[in-house]
């Protein structure tokens, strides 16, 4: 699992899987919940970032006469070395991406877990993604159509928003545990359980 799982323990994984166990026993939809650590590396933004800096450098040290066009173009890359390597420190690539350009990414990935999950073909079409990136503070709730036709897209807002708060505050479990438990209440409401059935495994999906 990598670095990762310093994000959940194991005794947190599983409690985690016990209340999607839970929340599965209340309703017909399908829970899979999966945890990034962040949506892209973003590699190719901290390079464009690099050889900007790189490139500015140029006025800055031409005021130096004693520098030739040989040394400053060394100085360049230098600098474009040594800002490559520190924009790849970890948390640091995110804090230099635009947010839209994160949302994005994010969204991305979220869409891709749904259906690498196979979370569109569960019976009767009742799949639903929690999906949640570290470092983005992204959260994502999605359902296949099957739920959507019983609860509105827009009823996930609230429960979305609290667990982006915990997940800013460094609270991802707790934020995951109130959010399968406000799904579960959700779904019971609007999507009762009508068959025994688990499709899909419960433990929490872990992205590197």
């Amino acid at each position: 699992l990598g670095g990762v799982v310093m994000l959940l323990s194991e005794a947190q994984i599983e409690q985690l899987s016990a209340a999607i166990a839970e929340a599965e026993r209340r309703t017909d939809a399908e829970l899979v919940t999966v945890l990034a650590r962040q949506a892209d590396d973003y590699r190719p933004i901290t390079i464009m970032w690099a050889a900007l800096a790189s490139l500015a450098l140029a006025p800055v040290v031409l005021s130096f006469a004693w520098l030739d066009a040989g040394h400053i173009l060394l100085l360049q890359w230098m600098l474009f070395l040594c800002l490559t390597i520190i924009f790849r420190l970890p948390g640091l690539a995110p804090r230099l991406v635009p947010g839209s350009i994160k949302r994005s990414r994010a969204q991305s990935l979220a869409r891709c877990q749904f259906l690498s999950n196979e979370l569109h073909h569960t019976a009767g079409a009742s799949g639903i993604l929690i999906f949640v990136s570290e470092a983005e503070h992204y959260v994502e709730i999605l359902a296949d159509r099957g739920i959507n036709q019983h609860v509105q897209p827009d009823c996930w807002d609230q429960i979305v928003e609290a667990f982006v708060s915990r997940v800013k505050e460094g609270q991802t479990f707790e934020g995951f545990l109130g959010c399968v438990s406000a799904c579960g209440e959700l779904l019971a409401k609007h999507a009762p359980a009508t068959s025994e059935k688990n499709e899909l495994p419960n433990r929490v999906v872990l992205l590197r």
